[in-house]
């Protein structure tokens, strides 16, 4: 099973230090599993980020590096149908012959199901049941209102292939479908992709900068940020009902979840002690939290070091699950099971990315970064807040980094053109 969240920060749990938040259940899975505190995304925001947990590859190598949405120079807070059928958010997604996790995952035998936020593309050709999943609820574009469930005034809730309406706040309707389709199959395999849309709150759809049921919003009462912290405390709460019930059908010790984020957080405070946020080539927009449990396989209450990658997730689940990877297929993650089960160090040593002009590299301990918002050298193992530029310093280094940057590039290249974008 695994869990991911939207927009969560690095420090945005208790167990990864937060002060403010009460998140009792990850912190209990934390402490029943590993907690991993050199854990990256693909892309600083969601849908590139996303395509790379569903492939195991690159976004710029599956070809969806970048943002599924309408031109924000044509910004309108409602659209018609008709308008809205022809947008870039109804035509685009992930190209059709890119293998998902839920095509490895059903060649095994498995029942699979996603539940929440796709954001592969919302026409009838991207949409799950079209992609090796035996069900699907959610929305399949990069957001929806909480409450509403429409993006610039279109109902985008899905079951199946179909759009419905259903009254509720998102989270607990996809704490409800997940509950359920646990149910469902409890007597066979299955793997659950679910992706929460919570905490996600900087967006341009919401008429409220975010939105919480008074329930969630008391627990928090006078706070400056009451409403972020609710959303995050009810997503841990829906995250508890999910594991409880794995234990009480008797599937805890037989199931791997694992938990993480499509990119940090919006806001620097989210992310501390890292710099920056989502969006930006920084740590806090690129590092994240991940939680792996699995009692009597995963040891309990370790925190690791270890440096791994949505990438990973791919190739681990298909081993878990005993399927066959993709055939023909380059992958940029590994299994990572023997990191998770503390047998082995991690054999991520880079890691690359670009977002438009903005490029960065990771090579072991040393991070590159190219941006108009700033950039330089930086040595993670002494500096994680990236403060101190050792560009000058480190001349060779910084070389040594760019030139395996560009080497990455030069490969993405010349991969198979994929997606729905002009190279840029």
């Amino acid at each position: 099973m695994l869990i991911v969240a939207d927009d969560l920060g690095y420090s945005d749990l208790g167990c990864f230090g937060s002060r403010e938040v009460h998140t009792p259940h990850l912190d209990r899975m934390a402490s029943d599993g590993v907690r991993f505190t050199d854990f990256v995304v693909s892309w600083p925001a969601c849908t590139p980020s996303r395509s790379t947990i569903l492939t195991g590859r690159y976004p710029q190598r599956n070809g969806l590096y970048d943002m599924i949405r309408n031109n924000e120079v044509n910004y309108k807070h409602a659209f018609t149908e008709e308008e809205y059928a022809v947008s870039p958010e109804m035509t685009l997604g992930l190209d059709v012959r890119e293998v998902v996790i839920g095509q490895v995952m059903k060649s095994a035998g498995y029942a699979t199901g996603v539940i929440g936020k796709w954001d592969s593309g919302r026409a009838k050709r991207f949409l799950p049941l079209q992609r090796g999943f035996d069900f699907f609820f959610g929305f399949a574009n990069t957001g929806i209102d909480y409450f509403t469930h429409e993006r610039y005034g279109v109902p985008s809730m899905f079951r199946g292939n179909r759009r419905i309406k259903e009254e509720g706040h998102a989270t607990d309707l996809f704490r409800r479908e997940a509950l359920r389709f646990i149910d469902e199959n409890r007597t066979r395999p299955f793997f659950l992709y679910l992706p929460f849309n919570a905490p996600h709150m900087a967006s341009t759809f919401d008429k409220a900068a975010v939105q919480e049921t008074p329930e969630w919003l008391g627990k928090y009462q006078g706070r400056k940020n009451a409403a972020y912290l609710a959303l995050i405390s009810h997503l841990d709460d829906a995250v508890g009902s999910v594991m409880e019930r794995l234990r009480r059908h008797g599937l805890e010790n037989n199931t791997l979840v694992i938990f993480t984020s499509d990119n940090g957080g919006s806001r620097q405070e989210m992310n501390t002690p890292l710099r920056g946020g989502k969006s930006t080539m920084w740590e806090g927009g690129l590092r994240v939290p991940m939680i792996a449990h699995w009692p009597g396989r995963i040891p309990r209450g370790l925190v690791s070091t270890e440096f791994l990658s949505t990438a990973e997730f791919l190739p681990t689940f298909a081993a878990v699950g005993g399927a066959a990877t993709p055939r023909g297929v380059k992958l940029d993650g590994f299994n990572m099971l023997p990191v998770l089960e503390g047998k082995a160090k991690s054999r991520r040593t880079e890691f690359f990315w670009q977002r438009r002009s903005e490029k960065a590299a990771r090579v072991g301990a040393w991070k590159w970064i190219e941006s108009q918002r700033g950039g330089g050298l930086f040595n993670l193992s002494t500096d994680i807040g990236e403060k101190n530029d050792l560009s000058r310093e480190k001349p060779d280094v910084l070389a040594r980094v760019k030139d395996r940057w560009a080497a990455w590039r030069k490969e993405m290249d010349e991969s198979e053109p994929r997606g729905p974008f002009r190279d840029y």
